[in-house]
């Protein structure tokens, strides 16, 4: 007795189809599962054994041999459950599992039918090949009703799908889910920020422009209150970045059973403490890092001089490429990190170095070296480097509102419309995503704006990548006063925001 029964497998962000393949011929009683699987796979040998005992199925005692098919790509995890259950119901004459359906789902031993990571992904790949319907578990049926185009079942227990196949009591397929069904979580609001109007300004001109940046000021002047604002000005996810972004939190197992699709642009803060991997990304089967979770948002590094140097370190190659590469034994994987990277610090370790009316207790030395832990080339690629000045009295304690997200998100939305219509019919997204080759085309400068940019060049002894940036300011800066052109003005406010490295990063 033979039967065939359509899955599907993970690694990484790449889903590819898998063959559940049976055979019961006569022999001695075993129960083997064959095509690569790791120990998660093969363990699932028992959980089903008592999972057709609880439906009251006798497990047969012919030679039962499993095969997920292609034998050379190694399984991993417990989504292969429900299939190797239904293809054993199948070759048993049970059912009939239609082909073009594909079964996803880990079995516990009462036959409920538990949840599993990586659902869109598999998801979007049964619809790539041609399936008509998926029968997922009732936890993940939401997550997959995100694709469009495809049947979507939600079931809870294997009993439930061998009365659907059976023609008995038929399960209801589940409504599609877009961003209209999505509830949106609470965002802080900048008006709750009394005072750093200049920082404010600064954060909008990065959001506007989708630009990294770097907050240095004494404790307690706001930074971290400010990077947790950020999220509420910038634009709304198209459906194709949220697409993007929940899958990779599919894979990471993070998503919401009822609300599945994210519809914010991620916000990630990760503690100091992180270790390299967690930052990036890896494991045995490589899970995404915290910079790919922050895909399509924001990467918040809150007392940046505190992390490890060599974890630091690791952002370089991400920040440039917008992926992060993750190669095991098992095999490489690709996460997308398009992010906004936004970092705060303290400018010595007391945090009072530069502060108008506070003494700093630090050494020359002390200093010096706590700033080096930020390295040159990671400072490199922050756009914008903002200072957050000491807030007064008279700002904290005044009556009058201050601005909120809305009305500066208004703004950033416009500044990021006429980008977008520059870039129409490029990859290009935003000013701080323009390509080196791109950068003449995008960013012309009148006479005065390119004097004064060789002037800065050569006084600051910018590096190449440092030029790049600071035009790219400019760029967004001009598009934020309705300019076509770079003017002077334009490039002086870029290079405001590239002096603090020479003030803090020089005093030792």
């Amino acid at each position: 007795m033979f039967a065939k029964v359509n899955s599907l497998g993970l690694f990484g962000l790449n889903a590819f189809s898998v063959e559940v393949e049976i055979s019961l011929n006569k022999g001695l009683p075993r129960f083997e599962i064959v095509g690569l699987p790791d120990a998660a796979v093969s363990e699932s040998r028992e959980r089903i054994k008592a999972a057709l005992y609880t439906c009251g199925i006798i497990f047969p005692t012919n030679n039962c041999v499993v095969n997920l098919a292609p034998a050379d790509q190694r399984k991993n995890g417990s989504m292969h459950d429900l299939a190797i259950f239904m293809a054993i119901l199948a070759a048993l004459g049970r059912v009939t599992v239609p082909q073009d359906c594909a079964i996803i789902g880990e079995v516990s031993l009462n036959g409920d039918i538990r949840r599993v990571s990586g659902v869109l992904p598999m998801t979007l790949l049964a619809k790539q090949n041609g399936m008509k319907t998926i029968y997922v578990p009732m936890e993940n049926a939401k997550e997959a009703a995100v694709v469009e185009g495809i049947t979507v079942y939600g079931v809870p227990n294997a009993a439930a799908l061998l009365a659907h196949l059976e023609d008995g009591e038929k399960l209801e397929p589940v409504q599609h889910v877009g961003l209209s069904d999505t509830v949106l979580p609470p965002v802080p609001d900048f008006s709750d920020v009394h005072g750093q109007s200049a920082a404010k300004y600064a954060l909008e001109l990065a959001a506007a422009g989708g630009h990294n940046a770097l907050l240095i000021g004494p404790p307690g002047s706001g930074k971290s209150m400010l990077a947790k604002r950020m999220p509420g000005i910038l634009p709304e996810l198209t459906f194709q970045e949220s697409i993007e972004t929940t899958m990779i939190h599919s894979v990471a197992g993070m998503l919401d059973a009822e609300h599945p699709l994210i519809a914010v642009r991620p916000f990630r803060s990760p503690h100091h403490t992180i270790s390299a991997a967690g930052l990036a990304g890896g494991g045995t089967i490589p899970h995404p890092g915290e910079i790919s979770l922050a895909h399509n948002g924001l990467l918040f590094l809150d007392e940046l001089a505190e992390f490890d140097r060599r974890t630091l370190e690791i952002l370089r190659q991400p920040l440039e490429d917008r992926c992060v590469t993750i190669s095991r034994a098992a095999g490489t994987v690709k996460y997308p990190c398009t992010i906004m990277l936004i970092a705060a610090m303290n400018p010595c370790p007391c945090g009072y170095l530069g502060h108008p009316t506070r003494k700093c207790t630090c050494t020359k030395n002390a200093a010096a070296n706590y700033l080096n832990r930020v390295s040159g080339p990671l400072l490199d690629r922050f756009d914008l480097h903002i200072e957050a000045a000491p807030v007064s009295f008279d700002d904290l304690s005044s009556k009058q509102p201050e601005e909120s997200s809305a009305k500066i998100r208004e703004r950033v939305v416009k500044t990021r419309a006429v980008q977008l219509e520059r870039f129409k019919g490029t990859s290009i997204t935003c000013n701080a995503r323009i390509t080196p080759d791109k950068l003449q085309e995008f960013c012309p400068m009148t006479d005065r704006a390119k004097a004064r940019l060789k002037k800065v060049f050569d006084q600051l002894g910018l590096s190449a990548r440092a030029y790049d940036r600071l035009l790219k300011v400019a760029r967004t800066a001009a598009d934020m006063q309705g300019a076509e052109i770079i003017d002077e003005k334009h490039i002086a406010q870029a290079v405001q925001y590239r002096t603090l490295d020479r003030k803090y990063w020089q005093t030792g």
